[in-house]
This record gives C-alpha cells, structure tokens and sequence, in this order.
C-alpha cells in the first residue's frame, strides 16, 4: 500500500468513526472547563449564537489562520456581535503535542485570539460528540440551540498563510447572514486541517 493509499484510508475511518450531528438538528448539550479552571455548559449559553471552533496549536493549519491574524479577528468580529465564541481542543494527554492548559493559554494570548473561552477537552467527550475530526473544525449554534453551520473556516484547504485573503471565510458569511436576517447561504461545507488525536 502506498502512503498515499494508506493516507486515504486512515482519512476514510477516521470520517466514518465519527456521526458529526447534522446541520438542523440540536447541538448536543456539554460541560466543558476552560484553561482558568472554570466550567461552562453550552445550554448556559441559550439564547445567544456560539461557534465552536476546534483547535491545536501544533497543527499547521491552525498555525495558518492564527499568524495571520484571521482566526483572531473573526473571533473578534463575532463576539462583538454578541456571539460566544469557545475555542475546543480535544487533543488528548498522550499525544505528543498536548498543551497543559497554562500553555495553551499562552500561545492564544501570545496570537492576540479573541474567544469567549478556551475548553479544554482532553478525553474528547465533546469532540467525539460533534464528530470534530480536524483542527480547525467550525460549528455554529443558534439560540436555540440548533446546529447550523458545520465544517471548514473557509474555502481554501491549504496550509499557506497567503490563501486567507484568497478564501471565502465561512464563518464571516454565516455570522453576516444570521445578522441580516437571511437564512446562512452555506450552512456545511468540507472540513480541513490535521487529525485530532483523541486519547485512545
């Protein structure tokens, strides 16, 4: 088998070991505590819109929308808005590129990041939930708690710094949409980004 084939093939199990709820359907409800130590329950949240945005550090693609600056000024954009904005990783404590909250708290201030909170997710009970399968991985819920955005931040799948001003960022689109009053034109798209290693 070649790498690529092998490749194909890890990517493929991975995509069926996880059922990501589908876009119309309740979010799955969670409890999750941040890199402070503080718990937070997504239903808490109610009657405002969360993204959920999976992430680690380690990932290149991360790495990408971070030293540029767009997932920090999306981030801000939305929570200016009002939107809760929580930044997941579910990187398990085996993996070799875990970050102990403290550090993970510190490369996200270091990067100038705006979410609501940071979660941390180490035996990936919320991940495994929503089927979060790469970092970045992007979800929306709405005040009612229903799903309805799922999948990549944008349209360009590349770890290049100089694609983010070439891509449609769907995040951006969705959050306009919802605040214009339009149903989200591109409410599930293809999500790209390293493997989440989720503790075994």
């Amino acid at each position: 088998m070649t790498a690529a084939v092998a490749l194909g093939a890890t990517f493929l199990m991975n995509a069926q070991a996880f059922a990501e709820p589908a876009v119309g359907q309740p979010a799955p409800d969670f409890v999750a505590v941040d890199t402070q130590g503080t718990p937070h329950r997504l239903s808490d949240f109610a009657g405002k819109f969360v993204v959920l945005e999976w992430t680690n550090p380690a990932d290149e693609f991360v790495d990408k929308h971070y030293e540029s600056g767009n997932l920090p000024a999306t981030q801000k954009a939305a929570t200016e808005r009002g939107v809760v904005w929580l930044a997941i990783n579910s990187t398990g404590r085996s993996a070799s590129d875990y970050l102990k909250p403290a550090a993970l708290e510190a490369w996200m201030k270091a990067r100038s990041a705006a979410p609501t909170a940071v979660l941390m997710d180490e035996d990936g009970v919320v991940g495994r939930a929503y089927g979060a399968r790469t970092t970045p991985h992007i979800f929306i819920v709405d005040p009612e708690g229903t799903l309805v955005y799922a999948g990549g931040i944008d349209s360009m799948a590349s770890a290049q710094v100089d694609d983010v001003g070439a891509a449609v960022n769907y995040v951006n689109q969705a959050l306009a949409d919802i605040f214009d009053g339009r149903p989200i034109g591109t409410a599930a798209t293809r999500p790209y980004g390293g493997a989440i290693a989720y503790q075994g």
